[in-house]
């Protein structure tokens, strides 16, 4: 009888740890739900600002200040052509980003030829009657 006393009072623990343990998950459970409708309820969390494209020091580039970039690009890429947009920039001192505004108003211009995409974008000066009047 020993052995079937044993085998009772194990399953007897075994059902009270079972029990404690389903206690222990159900209160952990609502504490996380009171804590998830708590920080709902107290509104949505702010967003930050989005940063500013140019800072307080930073000043727009006139149509004269883009025009002469635009001379010196050409000129650079007359004396180097079918180069990337990086190499071009660094002959100028320019980053490729600066050079974005004065290359469209070339091209718009008829002025200058590109051949590829992206990083791979070669400029070539184009040489016709509209660009040299």
């Amino acid at each position: 009888m020993s052995n079937t006393t044993s085998n009772q009072e194990l399953g007897e623990r075994i059902e009270q740890l079972v029990q404690q343990h389903i206690e222990a998950s159900r209160g952990a459970a609502q504490q996380a739900l009171e804590r998830a409708f708590a920080s709902a309820a107290a509104g949505p969390a702010k967003k930050r600002p989005r940063p500013q494209a140019r800072s307080a020091g930073d000043k727009r580039r006139t149509p004269d200040e883009i025009a002469a970039l635009g001379e010196r690009f050409y000129q650079t890429m007359c004396a180097k052509p079918g180069e990337t947009m990086t190499v071009l920039a660094a002959d100028l001192g320019a980053s490729a980003g600066e050079l974005n505004r004065p290359m469209t108003l070339l091209k718009q211009a008829g002025r200058v030829r590109t051949a590829g995409a992206r990083n791979h974008t070669r400029y070539f000066p184009m040489v016709n009657e509209a660009a040299a009047s």
